[in-house]
């Protein structure tokens, strides 16, 4: 039986995380463009922080800003555990302030 090196270790859990990043982006540029449908439903104007962060993912943005993702990644992680389950009655309401939050962190995070 062959021993894991440190080096092969270290590949397989980056392969990991790189692969848990990508679906995370897929993901949320499927919830950016549900976003901008529902204002359009609603004929209502996007703010622009909410705008910007949507912009973000579906114009894929994140790979020319190394860290972001993995900043919006951790962001995500810790809102799913503080806000309330969605329900029908609140789901507009906390996708539009996940995304604002979403544009706090990128504004503070300088990207």
């Amino acid at each position: 039986m062959k021993r894991i090196t440190p080096e092969e270790r270290y590949r397989h859990n980056l392969r990991k995380q790189e692969n848990t990043l990508q679906e995370f982006a897929a993901n949320e540029m499927l919830w950016a463009e549900y976003l901008l449908q529902w204002y359009k439903i609603r004929k209502e104007e996007i703010p622009d922080d909410q705008y910007r962060a949507c912009v973000y993912f579906l114009n894929k943005e994140y790979l020319d800003k190394p860290g972001s993702l993995t900043r919006l990644y951790l962001l995500h992680s810790r809102l799913m555990l503080e806000l309330p389950k969605p329900t029908k009655e609140l789901a507009f309401d906390l996708l539009a302030f996940r995304f604002r939050k979403y544009c706090a962190v990128l504004t503070e995070g300088g990207f």
